[in-house]
């Protein structure tokens, strides 16, 4: 059994009784009692589970979505890149998040910034999204405003999509824009694999003064079916490592700067 396939079990039986002893988890899984014991902790590192003596129960809000949005597959890589990112946001500033696995751990990792969770003063930081995921789990927290973006809910990855969002952008400007994407590279630009996310994507990110393409490596060097916005238009690529010399090169050409997630810690390095 995988990691991915076990941390995801371990969700949907915490899912079952709101509970889940490290006995039974033992049992369930058929791994050790260590092993448990450390997907318990990483799990309760993502606000995922709520740790307890022997065991965990489940952690507010948790588990009303589906359980592929819990723990992305290059779930690793997915964090270091969403740790990098959640750095680059100041504070008072405003962010926009799309909808997918990358800035779904993004938001988790500003949420969880300790300068930011400061519920006595107002909100710290504005998240404007059209993600009704991102925006569930955020809502909670009174040290982050959210707007969210009208539109058609998309069940496949909860993007609010159509003309709807458009208003509403119209009227916003935004620091970051952090883009969630299929495929990136710099000859085609960030890409979708729907027509109707990747049209909302690009005018999100034609409103922020800074747009991020967050992904992974397994990503980087690809194309999919619908254009989000070409290389030109995003100024980052934030992923877990780096491209080849070629890619590189080629986006250095179009004035993007590529930063890498460094392994076993929340900075990146700029490529």
């Amino acid at each position: 059994m995988s990691r991915h396939q076990r941390l995801n079990d371990i969700l949907r039986l915490l899912s079952e009784d709101g509970h889940l002893d490290v006995e039974e988890a033992v049992e369930r899984l058929g791994v050790s009692a260590a092993t448990v014991r450390r997907d318990f902790d990483h799990l309760a590192e993502q606000q995922l589970l709520t740790r307890t003596h022997g065991g965990a129960v489940t952690a507010a809000g948790s588990y009303d979505l589906p359980l592929r949005y819990k723990i992305a597959r290059h779930a690793d890589e997915k964090l270091r890149i969403a740790s990098a990112a959640a750095e680059m946001v100041g504070l008072g500033s405003t962010i926009a998040l799309n909808g997918g696995t990358t800035t779904n751990e993004v938001a988790r990792a500003i949420a969880s910034r300790p300068d930011l969770a400061v519920s006595d003063s107002g909100p710290r930081v504005t998240v404007v999204t059209n993600a009704l995921n991102i925006a569930t789990e955020l809502a909670v927290r009174p040290y982050i405003k959210i707007l969210v973006l009208g539109g058609v809910a998309r069940p496949q990855s909860y993007e609010l999509i159509g003309p709807l969002g458009t208003s509403i952008l119209e009227q916003i400007n935004v620091d970051i824009a952090f883009l969630g994407v299929d495929a990136v590279d710099a000859e085609h630009g960030a890409t979708a694999h729907h027509e109707g996310e990747a049209s909302i994507n690009r005018q999100i990110a034609a409103r922020a003064a800074r747009v991020v393409v967050v992904a992974d490596s397994s990503k980087v060097g690809k194309s999919a079916f619908a254009l989000i916005c070409p290389a030109d238009d995003f100024d980052v690529l934030l992923t877990d490592s780096e491209p080849d010399e070629s890619e590189r090169a080629r986006f250095a050409e179009r004035g993007v700067d590529v930063v890498v997630a460094d392994t076993g810690s929340s900075l990146g390095r700029t490529t």
